[in-house]
C-alpha cells in the first residue's frame, strides 16, 4: 500500500477513534419562538421586557417566563415559550407534528435563514403580530466553542455523523448534523423533541461525533 495513503488512513482513523470518545451534551429544544423587540412590545407591551425563566448553556442564552400562541391556516399552539435575548428577526421553532397540527410546511433550516418560510400569527396578552415568514424545523446543529473545534478538528459550517443513545434499545446516528462554531458558544447538540425521543435523550445525555 502507498505510504502516504496508509499514513492518511491512520490519521483518519486516530480522529475517529478520538471524536468518539468525547462526549457532547444534548440540549433538547422544544417549540419556541425569538422576537424582535418591536415584536416582543407589541404582543407583551410598550413597558415590558423579557423575564428570566432559566438559564440555558448556550452563554448569554435563557428561556423567558414569557410565552405565546402560535396560529396557522389549521390549527393553534398555546403556551410557546420565549428565548431571549432579543434577536433582529422573528423566528418559530416548531416540530414536524407542530407544524402539521398548525398546517404549514415550515423547511429544515439553520437559525435565521428565513427565505421562504411560512409566516405565522403570534398572540400574546397585549396583542398579536403576524409574521410573512419565519417558521422553521431546526436543522439539527453542534455549538462550539473555538478550543472544543481545535480538539476535535471541526470547521465551521462542516457536518457530522453523530451517535445519540449509545448502548441503549434507541441507539440512534444522526446524519448531516451541522457544526457551528463561535467565541460565543459553549460544546451542546441541539436535537428537537422528536428527534430526542427517537433517541431515547433528556437534557444533559452523552452524544459522540463518529
Amino acid at each position: 500500500m502507498d505510504e502516504k495513503l496508509l499514513k492518511e488512513i491512520l490519521e483518519d482513523l486516530k480522529l475517529r477513534q478520538g471524536r468518539s470518545s468525547a462526549p457532547v451534551p444534548v440540549g433538547v429544544s422544544n417549540r419556541h419562538v425569538h422576537f424582535t423587540k418591536e415584536d416582543f412590545k407589541a404582543v407583551f407591551g410598550a413597558d415590558s421586557e423579557p423575564r428570566l425563566f432559566r438559564q440555558l448553556r448556550q452563554p448569554g442564552f435563557y428561556a423567558c417566563e414569557e410565552a405565546v400562541t402560535v396560529e396557522g391556516p389549521k390549527g393553534s399552539i398555546n403556551k410557546v415559550r420565549m428565548i431571549g435575548p432579543y434577536r433582529p428577526y422573528t423566528q418559530v421553532e416548531v416540530s414536524l407534528a407542530d407544524s402539521r397540527l398548525l398546517g404549514l410546511e415550515p423547511p429544515i433550516r439553520d437559525s435565521g435563514k428565513l427565505d421562504n418560510s411560512p409566516g405565522i400569527k403570534i398572540t400574546g396578552p397585549k396583542g398579536s403580530v403576524t409574521v410573512t415568514k419565519g417558521v422553521i424545523l431546526s436543522k439539527r446543529h453542534i455549538h462550539f466553542h473555538p478550543r472544543d473545534a481545535e480538539s476535535l478538528k471541526i470547521k465551521d459550517g462542516s457536518e457530522v455523523r453523530v451517535l445519540c443513545g449509545r448502548g441503549t434499545d434507541r441507539e440512534t446516528i444522526f446524519e448531516n448534523v451541522l457544526c457551528r462554531v463561535s467565541e460565543k458558544f459553549a460544546l451542546e447538540l441541539h436535537l428537537d423533541v422528536e428527534e430526542a425521543n427517537a433517541a431515547g435523550l433528556k437534557n444533559g445525555a452523552a452524544a459522540f461525533i463518529v
